[in-house]
């Protein structure tokens, strides 16, 4: 079956109307973002049982009629959806919906949380995918032979592997908790980014007060640089420079070109910028954002331990991967006092409160 290549507006049309009589189809992307803060879409798989297509978005195309198709059609199968769905987020601010995740389908049934979409389609289909053009420039055209093979197939083969999870799943009365789990990856709240909130990515714990404000500052602007340049991160300021001013907080330029990684020519564009909210924050009144956990005792990790070994024998008794029912962040929860009924809920609660008795551990 060969692949249909979509580089004009008539050809997209046609491809979404025929779409749009599916009950279901796949979908895959392929895009860069190394270089930039927002990925760069560079390609778009679909495929149903009867034909594949590769759209090329960098021929000019008006994605908005498959934009339309991503919200509307009745089901949507990705592997490991979150990148794909983030991409497309990007675009439009909200989620296609609903979709199901081969990655969390087959982990449902006992393989591997984290299994890579090769790995299913040789198991399932009993093919071989050359993975070599994964890591290829999908900016490039024209694009080699081996690319285009490389794009169609994610999504071609996915249909069997869809298939299949899909009538296993059904077999044992897990459909329910399939869509329970895809139900959270389109969640808006997962692929927003807004700059108030990107101090969480930083760790900040060990600051004081003062330094918490100055490093919560500090990350809020650079996250609006960051999306203003459409660069990475880590190309405006590193975080160990962020870091480093939120603990020496300088207030001159000769302090701040003691701040070991900040180099001279970002010091020269947002030196003043910075020393700016250096000051700004340190006025403001000091808050506790990041909290110190301590780590846990010897018999709390023990505990820890005896809960995540009664899960991994729960999760081969139900061929579920143990993952995909507790986690350790889960268990460390637990121990620390939260309540079992806050962690666990919807399909997970019968299977896994009981363990969390005491008379489990």
């Amino acid at each position: 079956m060969n692949a249909d290549m979509i580089t004009t507006d008539d050809a997209l049309a046609d491809l979404c109307a025929a779409l749009a009589g599916e009950a279901w189809f796949t979908l895959d992307t392929e895009f860069l973002r190394e270089r930039t803060y927002r990925a760069r879409l560079c390609l778009i798989q679909v495929a149903t049982p009867a034909f594949v297509a590769v759209v090329d978005p960098l021929a000019g195309l008006d994605l908005k009629p498959f934009m339309h198709l991503l919200h509307s059609a009745p089901r949507k199968v990705l592997h490991a959806a979150r990148q794909d769905l983030e991409v497309f987020y990007d675009i439009e601010p909200r989620v296609p919906a609903p979709i199901v995740d081969t990655q969390i389908a087959a982990a449902l049934l006992g393989h591997d949380d984290q299994s890579g979409f090769a790995t299913l389609v040789a198991r399932i289909a009993n093919i071989t995918i050359d993975k070599a053009p994964q890591r290829t420039d999908w900016s490039k055209r024209p694009l080699t032979e081996a690319q285009l093979v490389y794009a169609a197939d994610d999504a071609r083969w996915l249909c069997p592997v869809y298939e299949t999870l899909h009538e296993q799943l059904a077999a044992q009365g897990r459909l329910d908790w399939l869509a329970e789990e895809c139900a959270r990856l389109t969640e808006p709240a997962l692929y927003a980014s807004d700059p108030e909130l990107a101090w969480r990515r930083l760790r900040g714990g060990d600051f004081s007060p003062a330094g918490q404000q100055v490093l919560r500052a500090l990350a809020v602007w650079r996250e609006r640089e960051a999306q203003k340049r459409d660069l990475p991160r880590s190309w405006v300021v590193k975080d160990d420079v962020l870091y480093d001013i939120a603990r020496l907080l300088p207030e001159t330029m000769a302090a701040l070109a003691a701040v070991t990684g900040l180099e001279e020519k970002a010091r020269a564009r947002h030196g003043a910028t910075l020393l700016d909210i250096v000051q700004a924050a340190r006025q403001a009144e000091p808050l506790a954002l990041w909290t110190t956990v301590a780590p846990l005792t010897r018999p709390e990790n023990l505990q820890v331990k005896a809960l995540l070994e009664r899960v991994r024998v729960r999760g081969l008794e139900l061929s579920v991967a143990p993952a995909l029912l507790a986690t350790r962040r889960d268990m460390e929860r637990l121990v620390r006092g939260a309540d079992p009924a806050d962690i666990f809920h919807g399909w997970r609660a019968p299977l896994v409160l009981p363990l969390c008795a005491p008379a489990a551990v």
